[in-house]
């Protein structure tokens, strides 16, 4: 009884662990966004049609919608990133507030993506802190 308390004790640890995991992509802030812009990192702003509208976007931006309002997942998207963009390079990946492009970079990661860049805070930080934006 009491090896089975033990490892039942080491599984929840071991579960309770894996909840605090690195995420599969690294978080970026603006000032590393630029660097990986000047790069020549492709950038993907995965927001919809009407936000990129309202606020503009990060120049040389590819606008490419991951959800559509109702939250349906725009069957275009993955097949054009794995067209445009090859597993071993890097991409950068922005939306409103980093919340999609969380969901985008762990897809991305599955289908062997192994450098993702996600801009934390997305543009509504870009746009706080005054980084200049263009209209689509």
């Amino acid at each position: 009884m009491q090896r089975i308390l033990v490892i039942l004790a080491l599984l929840g640890t071991t579960l309770g662990l894996a909840g605090c995991a690195e995420p599969p992509y690294t978080n970026v802030d603006n000032g590393q966004l630029k660097v990986l812009l000047a790069q020549g990192v492709p950038l993907y702003d995965v927001r919809r049609p009407e936000e990129w509208r309202q606020t503009g976007v990060v120049d040389g931006s590819r606008t490419l919608t991951y959800v559509d309002a109702r939250g349906r997942v725009n069957p275009e998207l993955l097949p054009r990133i794995l067209t445009e963009v090859p597993k071993d390079a890097p991409i950068a990946l922005i939306c409103r507030t980093g919340n999609r492009t969380d969901s985008l970079a762990r897809e991305l990661a599955q289908q062997g993506y192994t450098r993702i860049y996600n801009v934390r805070n997305g543009i509504t930080r870009w746009i706080a802190e005054g980084n200049p934006v263009v209209r689509p």
